[in-house]
């Protein structure tokens, strides 16, 4: 039954591995646009490397998107402003100049009604004229124009930029009729003491929305083509250089010939075709993960967040590119490696990259292009955070993409165009953005590890602060297992970056590996008082029972405190399957010729999987057992190393982890090392002799 079991979970495993892949299939299968593609390749700059070229059907020559702003911009320009004309302000302005020349009740005085007249004549002018509130250069609007549209109820006529006054102009010519009423001999305080911007104020306001009405009707108008191409007309020949007129013949047939083909296109055959592209690039990525990363396979949270990860990402490029004042530049495509690179490692992040890479340039503009710049700001993404435990890491990788970006790019323009005037400088907007969102990898990733169970480096070094409530619980409940942890780490770490690993992993593992003696800690030694040891009142099956029960235990504290599950399996494996020895020995010392069970002295397991746990699980044994030797020479140390490497390697406990036999010669010569330097271990020097 328990056979029938096992093969049951292992069938029902491999069906949901096959049934993520096909989800993914089919996921990219209507994400992919299912247009014809064009089957030439081409780039500007470079020469034509396929058959001669002719036009298959008559097609216009479209516009490049330069040609295109430039005659938007020489229409807008045509455009004549308009201007709202207020016909009330006069009439204001000219009461209020009778009010204050108090003219109603003194129209007997001459002098004022000569004042009056001139200034409120010359005040008619100024505003039949027109004026604006600044000189017209202060107006965007205005520049580069002569003219403005005066618009007056539904009446419209143009007037001259050179005869509008401004207020400030209003007001100089409006002060000289003033001087000249002076000079004429008006020399009073009622006329010098008029404030005369009183009367003065903007009667011409821009009309925005008409002006930009008459704006969208010119543009809506322009035309998007400039001549045709006849069938059976020559395009290019092979080998010719593409130049800009060629390269924009060669995008109009592209555009029509997509165009064209949708129209009558064998639908069944482009489903065939997207269906063998699909299945090719999935079954790339089985084949990679199957060879070098079979434990992503394995494991179902792994393959469905990386499927699933890929997934996501092209269909957001898919959603911004169909957007026309989007780029899909925009979109951060080098988080993708990243969060790749953060949970797994480089040559897998890389290996993704290239494919979901391949599958957006599919549909992306100037495919070759798209891919080329991709895949390189990618790549130095992953070689940027090899190491992502700061923040600074983060903030110099996306310099170093947007470096990427630019210089990419703009080599690519220089063998195109052979200059830096054509380059599109405005492309740096969307590198610049899609660099600033790799920032966004950090609550990235803290979701994604409580969605799928991952651990990242960021996560470990938080978890290995000693000022954790768990570790100064272990310190000060059992301080001498927290100081044998402390060594384990040092001392594990130190070996993991001589035969490679994670050094953040292997030593949070070490740290938290003994937290199960946090439930009796005086049962073991390493924390007990001098002539006090509780299993003095224990017999020797009881006194194994709690010393095997600490890894339980440990793994029970470990999940209370939601410890990330790699942490837990160092505290389940670090004593593997071996036996309690010291204890079945006293019990089979005090009871010769008794059938002893053995279960009850080893311990529940499973074997360390990871490089790192049995990392720690080797040197955790080494340690305690270097701790009690009484002469701690090289020569001693080397022989109880060696010994109890070996006879790991004989119980098979190592038989599940990734280690090699030159891994265990490194260990064993790095942990010699490292603990005659710990014990101070010196050469015996001669004794000195007196002569007589």
């Amino acid at each position: 039954m328990k056979k029938f079991f096992r093969k049951l979970k292992n069938y029902t495993k491999i069906s949901i591995q096959v049934a993520l892949f096909v989800l993914t299939a089919i996921a990219l299968y209507f994400i992919l646009p299912g247009e014809p593609k064009f089957k030439y390749e081409y780039q500007k700059g470079l020469p034509w490397r396929h058959e001669n070229l002719v036009a298959p059907f008559d097609f216009a020559i479209l516009k490049s998107p330069t040609e295109i702003e430039q005659e938007k911009a020489e229409q807008i320009q045509s455009v004549i402003p308009y201007f709202i004309y207020d016909t009330s302000d006069l009439n204001a302005g000219i009461k209020q100049l009778e009010q204050d020349l108090n003219l109603p009740s003194d129209s007997i005085n001459s002098n004022k009604v000569k004042a009056f007249t001139a200034l409120k004549t010359n005040l008619q002018l100024i505003y039949q004229a027109g004026i604006l509130q600044f000189s017209p250069e202060s107006y965007q609007e205005l520049v580069g124009q002569t003219e403005i549209k005066k618009r007056v109820g539904t009446s419209v006529s143009k007037i001259n930029i050179s005869k509008l006054y401004s207020e400030k102009n209003a007001y100089n010519a409006m002060n000289k009729v003033r001087q000249n009423l002076v000079e004429s001999g008006i020399k009073k305080e009622w006329l010098t003491g008029l404030m005369l911007e009183k009367y003065i104020s903007a009667n011409l306001n821009f009309d925005k929305e008409t002006t930009e009405k008459e704006i969208n009707e010119v543009t809506q108008n322009l035309s998007l083509v400039r001549g045709k191409v006849k069938l059976g007309e020559r395009i290019i020949l092979e080998g010719e250089i593409i130049d800009s007129d060629r390269f924009q013949v060669l995008e109009s047939l592209k555009a029509s010939y997509e165009k064209e083909r949708g129209n009558d296109v064998n639908r069944y055959m482009v489903a065939f075709g997207k269906i063998f592209l699909v299945l090719t690039l999935i079954g790339l990525i089985f084949a990679f993960l199957y060879i070098y990363r079979r434990d992503i396979i394995f494991q179902i949270s792994k393959l469905s967040f990386l499927l699933l990860l890929m997934v996501g990402i092209v269909f957001l490029s898919n959603f911004i590119n169909s957007f026309p004042n989007l780029h899909i530049y925009m979109v951060p495509l080098a988080i993708f490696p990243i969060v790749v690179r953060t949970f797994f490692d480089s040559r897998t992040a890389i290996f993704m990259l290239v494919i979901t890479t391949l599958l957006i340039g599919f549909y992306a503009p100037n495919n070759y292009e798209f891919i080329l710049l991709q895949v390189s700001a990618g790549i130095v993404a992953v070689f940027s955070l090899n190491k992502m435990h700061r923040r600074v890491h983060l903030v110099l990788a996306t310099l170093w993409v947007f470096l990427t970006y630019t210089v990419v790019y703009t080599s690519l323009n220089l063998i195109h165009e052979a200059t830096f005037l054509s380059t599109n400088f405005a492309m740096t907007r969307w590198f610049a953005i899609s660099s600033i969102l790799i920032l966004l990898v950090y609550p990235l990733v803290y979701i994604f590890e409580k969605l799928f169970g991952f651990v990242s480096d960021v996560t470990l070094i938080e978890i290995s602060d000693s000022n954790q409530p768990l570790l100064r619980k272990l310190a000060e409940e059992a301080p001498g297992t927290f100081q044998h942890s402390m060594q384990i780490a040092n001392l594990a770490e130190e070996v993991i970056l001589k035969i490679g690993g994670n050094p953040f992993l292997v030593r949070a593992g070490a740290l938290y590996h003994d937290i199960g003696k946090i439930g009796r800690p005086n049962f073991f030694i390493e924390n007990q008082a001098m002539g006090m040891n509780p299993h003095d009142k224990l017999n020797h099956l009881k006194s194994a029972e709690v010393i095997i029960d600490h890894v339980n235990n440990g793994v029970k504290i470990a999940q209370k405190h939601k410890l990330p599950t790699p942490i837990v399996e160092f505290i389940a494996t670090h004593h593997g399957t071996t036996k309690a020895n010291y204890f079945f020995l006293k019990h089979q010392q005090e009871n010769p010729g008794e059938k002893i069970n053995e279960k009850v002295f080893i311990y529940p397991g499973p074997l360390p999987k990871s490089k790192e746990a049995a990392v720690v699980m080797l040197v955790d044994g080494i340690e305690a057992a270097s701790r009690s030797m009484k002469e701690k020479t090289r020569e001693n140390l080397k022989e109880l190393i060696d010994s109890m490497i070996d006879k790991k390697i004989a119980d098979r406990q190592l038989d599940d982890s990734d280690l090699t036999f030159r891994d265990i010669d490194t260990i064993k010569a790095t942990l010699l090392q490292k603990l005659i330097n710990i014990y101070h271990i010196r050469i015996e020097y001669p004794k000195e002799t007196k002569t007589p």
